[in-house]
């Protein structure tokens, strides 16, 4: 059997499938520069931080709620666990009165039959010789053999009547004393509502209360603050017509020139307040002019003087530098001279030694196929 004949492995096909592409996942992340570079986004990590604090907070508020409305529930449920076992108290205190009162073992019906002292009290076989329970075998007396049957009877009928009665009784007084308890329960049970509803009118006044008191309050600071506000406006209305007043009457409309005078001194002015020179001073600033012209052509006699010596400076000076540049060219190029002595020497040491490296030591150059091989796995 030929290697292509054997079967193909779909398990094994499948693993090397998912290794290669796991493989060029992984080169697609290492090779991209900007997927492989570390970076900090501080605006998204403030955001996060910021999301997250609001998320406390929001957490926090609503525990807090949860937390008031819970404390609330676990009160009203310990007043009404409170309530039930007093209810339950009170239930188990009359049932325990009543078995106390009308159920003792003696009161039974059976109670003959479970009588720890029913020898003691029943009467021997025999009383006497002549006892009429005893027959001529000495036995007992048998059903219908005594002469008090019919008594016995009669008083078994009464004993059966008043049985009934005590029975009748006892449970029309269970009965009584049921519908009392109940009584008592609904009493109790109306008490509890009754308190739990006056405690919801007092919650309810106190609320009420605490509202009227904001709502004053608010009222208070309103009037405080339109008071102030009517204050600030007579200040201004005040102000305005002071500034008015002021104005129409004050030098600027009066064209008073005393107001010009600057505080800093009397050569200057205050320009939105001054009228105009006067003759004196019109005369002075024609005078200083004329001294500013003089002045002027002096200097401008001295900067031509300055500028002739200037020149002829520059001249000699540029004479100096004409003969300066031209030694500068000449060791210029003599330097040049044995720099490219010295560059053909290197050069020719240059070329031997590349032409030893390529002849002797580089004798198997690497090929595209050799620089090829690397980077091509993230291993």
């Amino acid at each position: 059997m030929y290697k292509l004949d054997l079967p193909v492995d779909m398990k094994e096909s499948a693993a090397i499938e998912r290794r290669r592409n796991r493989e060029l996942q992984r080169q697609s992340r290492i090779f991209n520069a900007r997927v492989r570079t570390i970076g900090i986004d501080l605006n998204a990590l403030n955001e996060q931080v910021q999301d997250r604090t609001r998320r406390e907070v929001e957490e926090e508020r609503r525990h807090n709620a949860f937390a008031a409305d819970m404390t609330r529930n676990d009160k009203i449920t310990v007043l009404l666990q409170k309530r039930q076992e007093h209810d339950m108290r009170e239930l188990n205190k009359a049932v325990n009165e009543f078995r106390q009162s009308y159920q003792q073992p003696y009161d039974r019906r059976e109670f003959d039959l479970n009588d720890p002292d029913s020898l003691k009290k029943d009467k021997p076989a025999r009383v006497s010789d002549d006892d009429p329970r005893c027959g001529v075998a000495s036995l007992q007396k048998f059903v219908g053999e005594d002469l008090n049957g019919k008594a016995r009877e009669k008083l078994q009928q009464e004993q059966a009547r008043e049985w009934i009665k005590q029975q009748t009784n006892e449970k029309d007084q269970a009965l009584a004393n049921q519908k009392y308890a109940d009584h008592l329960y609904d009493l109790k049970a109306r008490e509890m509502d009754q308190r739990a509803c006056e405690l919801a009118s007092a919650e309810a006044d106190c609320r009420r209360a605490i509202n009227m008191a904001t709502k004053d309050m608010n009222q208070a600071l309103a009037r405080e603050r339109k008071a102030k506000e009517d204050v600030d406006k007579q200040q201004e209305q005040d102000d305005n017509f002071t500034e008015i007043s002021n104005s129409v009457f004050g030098d600027m409309l009066t064209e008073n020139p005393d107001v010009a005078q600057s505080a800093f001194g009397p050569h200057r002015v205050i320009t939105d307040r001054w009228k105009g020179m006067s003759p004196a001073q019109l005369a002075e600033i024609r005078r200083i002019q004329h001294a500013q012209v003089e002045e002027k052509e002096r200097l401008k006699q001295e900067e031509g003087e300055q500028e002739k010596e200037y020149n002829r400076l520059r001249l000699t000076q540029a004479k100096a530098g004409i003969i300066a540049e031209r030694g500068i060219e000449r060791k210029k190029k003599e330097i040049e001279k044995d720099q490219a002595d010295e560059n053909r020497r290197l050069a020719a040491e240059q070329r031997a030694k590349m032409d030893y490296l390529d002849k002797e030591v580089y004798t198997n150059p690497p090929t595209a196929a050799y620089f090829m091989q690397y980077n091509t796995t993230s291993r």
